[in-house]
């Protein structure tokens, strides 16, 4: 049991952790790939979690979850946690050592849609994880945060999760990930000058079709559509391939090649399933040849809903002229920053 003195005068505990888009090599961090590489890019929206600890004698339920972007709120029983509202967010605390003499109320908000393709479940599971382990005084780092967030979807909740998204979450910044053995997984931080870090962060534009998309479910058909031994398959190792393409364009800042190593992958992901690339952003892409831009990465797996990070040619007037005729067709712009850094725990 956690003292209550522990608890640092029941400060309110802050979590944040980035989501993530240009997900090059995504679908080889599964389990049915078995190894794999996927380059990515921590963005900022991030999604934040507030903890707010009380005495039990203070607070009117023992646990209270603010879903804040559902507009729900609601009490939970801490020793019956049943997975039937926000699971992801259920599954988290169910897992955690929660103090036993300390209420709490725990508000999660992010400016990020819900199914956006950016890996935003993941930065729920990692930020919560986060805060409750500061909460009850634990000392996991970055990668075991990830791996558990990553377990959480897989096993606690039985859902098909690579692990790429996690690990973006935790650690933040441009990174190569490499599964040498599924889930085992190493990640190097691609470093980049400043210039070329700006200069990718201008660039880019995402675009949200406006409706969520349920990896999980997309997950099932590809792999239904694999033979026998789909690790062995020329797709995936393509993809892997991608994977160390996008890191050295990235290092050599040669946008040209990180534009066409886009194209490659959504090519790739077109291939594995008719759904992947659904009319919507098959849309966005032909708007987005218009303007001459370098290319365009499906986010996340893909499927009837989700996002598209949109690689323009650096010309600033015809990316806001882009933006402007994409939100005339009904899709969203997103608004977004690289993420330098990935999960922080604070207290305030």
């Amino acid at each position: 049991m956690v003292k209550k003195e522990s608890l640092m005068s029941n400060k309110i505990i802050n979590a944040v952790a980035p989501t993530r888009i240009c997900d090059v090599g995504g679908w080889t961090d599964t389990h049915f790939a078995k190894y794999g590489a996927v380059c990515n890019v921590a963005i900022y929206p991030y999604v934040e979690v507030q903890i707010h600890p009380l005495p039990t004698d203070e607070a009117d339920a023992r646990l209270v979850i603010n879903a804040e972007n559902f507009g729900d709120s609601y009490s939970i029983n801490p020793e019956n946690i049943i997975y039937d509202k926000h699971p992801l967010i259920e599954a988290a605390i169910n897992i955690m050592n929660l103090p036993e003499d300390v209420a709490l109320k725990i508000n999660i908000f992010s400016y990020a849609p819900p199914g956006a393709s950016m890996g935003t479940s993941a930065a729920v599971s990692v930020s919560l994880i986060g805060a409750l382990n500061e909460l009850t005084k634990g000392h996991l780092s970055y990668h075991e945060v990830a791996a558990l967030a990553h377990s959480l979807e897989s096993k606690e909740l039985g859902l098909e999760c690579g692990v790429q998204d996690q690990l973006a979450s935790a650690y933040g910044g441009i990174n190569l990930i490499e599964i040498d053995e599924f889930p085992h997984a190493t990640v190097s931080k691609v470093s980049i000058p400043d210039s070329t870090w700006w200069d990718l962060e201008q660039r880019l534009t995402l675009a949200y079709i406006g409706k969520p998309h349920f990896s999980s479910d997309i997950h099932k058909k590809v792999i239904a559509g694999f033979g026998k031994e789909p690790h062995t398959d020329n797709r995936l190792i393509e993809l892997r391939r991608l994977a160390y393409c996008s890191k050295d364009a990235l290092c050599k800042g040669d946008f040209q090649a990180l534009g066409n190593i886009f194209k490659e992958n959504t090519h790739v992901q077109r291939s594995m399933h008719k759904d992947l690339v659904c009319e919507d952003f098959e849309q966005i892409i032909s708007i987005a040849d218009d303007f001459e831009t370098l290319g365009c990465k499906i986010n996340g797996a893909g499927g009837d809903g989700g996002s598209v990070a949109i690689l323009t040619n650096g010309q600033m007037d015809k990316k806001r002229e882009l933006q402007n005729v994409l939100s005339q067709k009904g899709f969203q712009i997103l608004p977004i920053y690289l993420s330098r850094r990935g999960l922080r725990v604070w207290r305030s």
